[in-house]
């Protein structure tokens, strides 16, 4: 049974250790700690060296139960570092049953309520010697700077079938079956320099054709399934000189590749014909930051999801996520990955909040799925 005052307990120790992005050594060294103190054998690879964050990614193995030693090994995923601002956080709970911080900073939630979840789960599995498949834990680095933890993974070291990442927006049984893949797109507009008072026609403003170039392009909500949006627009001088270079950065998702192919296309032909029709030149960059992946009511590791979400008393439901994780990255690599609602609220704000109910929840769901996976049929 889980054990609500031990797990907000943990939860807080977690979220009181610093871990902004990129400086995770700290809480890597707590959670390996936890995880050998619950019995798991812990490793970790290189990804430090990949990514220059302050720790590697973490995986941790919890052997099968006697009776299940045959059944496909089953994944958790979470990831230890925050967004800012996260040093410093002082964890409250309040009579209204949430747990949220001073103001001051973020709360933590996204992703170490996860991570405090499947800590207490694991313990309670144990102490309860409930039966379960083999249980393969990985705990990233880096998911809030780009998933770049989880983009360092080498395949090889997955042994996992099938897999729930623990970071997911949304109530306690809510399942994100699908997530977009992303391009990252780079775009620089070179124009020609002239004397803005003095011979302002014989130059070619990179600022005008750029902004003609956007203007043409469809972005925004481009249909139920893809997005795409210019993120920054800089470039330009003194007000005497025309400016002849500017650079866009922007994005395209979808969670069909053909849809992101061709927004892609479609971006890349308004700034290359409104380049050309102006005398300026560009240069158009694109590149895939993460995979998508989409998976069915009908797929094993959601039919599983569905049957834990209903023992515990809550009522599942599919969604399409607009955003990526870790899950992504676990899809591309050949592991079938959900993400699964963690229940906190205004993440990546001083607002964050999340209810010990759904901490408790939360946990109860990852012992369910333990326990399912004893009957796994894949």
């Amino acid at each position: 049974m889980v054990q609500e005052k031990r797990l907000v307990q943990q939860f807080f120790e977690l979220v009181q250790v610093d871990s902004e992005s990129g400086n995770e050594a700290e809480i890597s060294k707590l959670l390996k700690q936890r995880l050998q103190e619950l019995g798991l054998t812990v490793t970790e690879d290189n990804a430090k060296e990949i990514t220059g964050h302050g720790a590697n990614n973490l995986f941790a193995v919890l052997e099968a139960s006697a009776d299940a030693v045959e059944q496909p090994t089953i994944l958790f995923t979470c990831h230890m570092d925050t967004v800012t601002p996260g040093n410093g956080i002082k964890p409250q709970l309040d009579e209204d049953g949430y747990i949220r911080s001073d103001g001051t900073t973020i709360l933590g939630s996204d992703d170490k309520a996860g991570i405090a979840a499947l800590l207490e789960a694991i313990q309670v599995v144990k102490e309860s010697a409930s039966p379960h498949a083999r249980v393969q834990v990985v705990i990233t680095v880096g998911e809030e700077s780009g998933l770049l933890g989880a983009r360092a993974i080498d395949p090889a070291m997955l042994e996992a079938t099938y897999g729930y990442a623990l970071d997911s927006n949304g109530d306690i049984g809510d399942i994100a079956v699908a997530a977009p893949t992303q391009a990252h797109i780079v775009i620089e507009v070179f124009g020609k320099s002239a004397h803005a008072g003095v011979s302002p026609e014989k130059g070619i403003s990179a600022i005008q054709v750029a902004a003609k170039a956007i203007s043409a392009m469809k972005l925004g909500r481009i249909d139920e399934e893809t997005t795409a949006n210019i993120g920054r627009f800089e470039g330009g001088g003194p007000t005497n000189i025309v400016c002849d270079y500017v650079k866009l950065v922007a994005e395209a998702r979808s969670i069909k590749q053909e849809k992101l192919d061709a927004q892609v296309a479609h971006m890349r032909q308004a700034v290359e014909e409104t380049t050309a029709k102006f005398g300026a030149t560009s240069n158009f960059k694109s590149n895939i930051v993460y995979p998508a992946y989409c998976h069915t009511d009908d797929s094993d590791v959601v039919k599983l999801a569905s049957r834990a979400i209903t023992a515990i008393g809550a009522t599942p439901r599919t969604f399409h996520s607009g955003g990526g994780s870790d899950a992504n990255i676990f899809n591309g690599l050949g592991v079938p990955t959900v993400n699964l609602a963690v229940g906190y609220e205004h993440i990546h704000t001083t607002n964050e909040q999340i209810k010990v109910e759904n901490l408790v929840k939360t946990a109860e769901l990852v012992v369910e799925l333990m326990k399912q996976s004893a009957q796994f049929k894949a």
